[in-house]
């Protein structure tokens, strides 16, 4: 064996060895909340109930179950299955409430900045400002908007140079089109 493969296997054992430790380098830590974890417990208890339910009306179409069985075991399932169901809505509730109070706080937040933006201009004499005068902003400023108009433009300028129409296939023809640009139709 020469120097090149020996520095060749070493280079490789390296690159596994880091490949295989970096899962156990990397510190991530997930954190997850309590409401978050008993939501999981609860959707992963609905699926258990649902695949037992499930597999009881298999059993029971084969004749596994005896007939006196089946509605009481069926009956305990579908109760659990409701108990469960009821804490996911309940705790379904409670983040929606906490995500429309999160989102009523920052559209608050932003009437106070925006009313603090008010220019020197619009107030009146007395120093407070004239309310008929100001419109309120919206709530989220479209950062897209410049791209929309950029869009809006490009169409109307392909409408303005639009000539007509193929009379192939109907496609609209620009000015500078020798050629259908969908059928490819010779233009005289």
């Amino acid at each position: 064996m020469d120097i090149g493969s020996i520095f060749l296997i070493l280079g490789l054992l390296i690159l596994v060895v880091m490949f295989i430790s970096r899962p156990l380098l990397e510190k991530r830590s997930v954190a997850v909340s309590a409401e978050e974890h008993e939501l999981s417990s609860l959707l992963a208890e609905r699926d258990r109930i649902l695949n037992a339910l499930q597999e009881l009306d298999f059993d029971n179409t084969l004749g596994k179950i005896p007939e006196t069985e089946y509605p009481l075991q069926r009956a305990a399932l579908v109760q659990k299955g409701a108990e469960v169901l009821r804490h996911i809505d309940e705790l379904q509730l409670q983040s929606a409430a906490q995500d429309v109070e999160e989102r009523l706080e920052f559209a608050i937040a932003s009437r106070r900045a925006d009313a603090a933006r008010i220019p020197a201009a619009v107030m009146g004499s007395g120093g407070a400002a004239n309310m008929s005068t100001i419109r309120p902003a919206p709530l989220v400023v479209g950062q897209d908007d410049d791209l929309e108009a950029i869009i809006a433009n490009r169409r109307r300028d392909r409408k303005e140079k639009a000539v007509g129409f193929c009379p192939q296939c109907g496609g609209t023809l620009q000015r500078s089109d020798r050629f259908c640009p969908k059928c490819g139709k010779k233009l005289a």
